[in-house]
């Protein structure tokens, strides 16, 4: 599954995941950055789709 056709809850899902991970004594420092930055990116991507949600609810209020 791509970036773009994963759920809210997929993103959060993987973050979380990635957290496990990271929580672990068996990762490497090149992996926790990369594990990092792709956390990262999930939840910012999740966060946005949080906003878009929140924008389509007031506009639906709105009319």
């Amino acid at each position: 599954m791509d970036n773009q056709a994963q759920s809210f809850e997929d993103k959060i899902k993987k973050a979380e995941e990635i957290l496990k991970t990271l929580n672990s004594e068996d990762v490497a420092l090149q992996d926790s950055v990369k594990l990092c930055k792709d956390g990262k990116k999930l939840l910012d991507e999740a966060q946005k789709i949080l906003e878009d949600a929140k924008l389509s609810i007031t506009q639906v209020q709105d009319d």
